[in-house]
């Protein structure tokens, strides 16, 4: 969670990163799951029609396959995953996740660096004030440790692992939907697009080749990325 200076090279508020198809590989996610995220939903269960709001920042399309997802809406997304390791359903913490954004102050507070620092006091608090579903929703994610208020251990190994500028929103992110394969998106590098880790390689540039050459081997040789991660990737976004 180190906060760093280096100047963006891309706004990571409103250029289009990647589409929703790609965000959800990149992060794990099932399509659909990401969708409703993205998109919200409505539902009709028990006889009542449910509408959930979107939970993502999302840019317009240019043309209707274009990317909507901006670097934020990822980061935002890549946090709701850590929440969903704890197994609580979206629909159950949503009202805490709203009443996190209005006391953090901030439109985008899954991607801000308050979420780590303040958001298991401001979660716990809220669920304690709501009583009921709200208390048992909030307590799966934030536990007492020492007369602290933590998020659970899962929450806090995704958390960690993000990087945030000097404007207190992340600036990099790791992707959690390659096993082997370690890539991040940075907004400092390759204008926020996936790069390989220890090469600094754009994923875009290696599927590319693969692509041309049909042979792993040579886009292995060429960029210097280790062939089990190379298989990672592909199987990952080819498959």
């Amino acid at each position: 969670m180190t906060a760093l200076a280096e100047p963006a090279a891309v706004d990571k508020f409103e250029a289009a990163l990647c589409t929703q198809t790609e965000a959800a590989r990149f992060l794990a996610l099932s399509e659909s799951t990401f969708r409703n995220w993205a998109r919200g939903y409505h539902v009709d269960v028990d006889g009542r029609h449910v509408v959930g709001a979107p939970v993502l920042s999302t840019v317009p399309k240019v043309g209707p396959r274009g990317p909507n997802i901006p670097f934020v809406g990822l980061a935002e997304g890549y946090a709701l995953s850590a929440i969903r390791k704890t197994g609580v359903p979206l629909q159950r913490i949503r009202p805490a996740l709203e009443r996190l954004n209005q006391e953090v102050g901030l439109g985008h507070a899954l991607a801000s660096e308050q979420l780590f620092t303040d958001g298991a006091e401001v979660l716990f608090d809220y669920g304690e004030r709501e009583g009921g579903e709200q208390r048992d929703a909030v307590q799966e994610l934030v536990v007492v440790r020492n007369g602290q208020r933590v998020f659970a251990e899962v929450v806090v190994e995704y958390l960690q692992r993000i990087e945030f500028g000097s404007d207190g929103f992340a600036t990099a992110i790791p992707l959690p939907g390659f096993r082997r394969a370690g890539l991040v998106a940075d907004v400092r590098r390759s204008f926020g697009q996936p790069v390989f880790t220890a090469s600094g390689v754009r994923l875009e540039d290696a599927i590319a080749l693969f692509k041309a050459e049909r042979d792993i081997d040579v886009v292995s040789e060429e960029y210097g990325i280790p062939r089990i991660e190379l298989e990672d990737a592909l199987a990952v976004l080819l498959n």
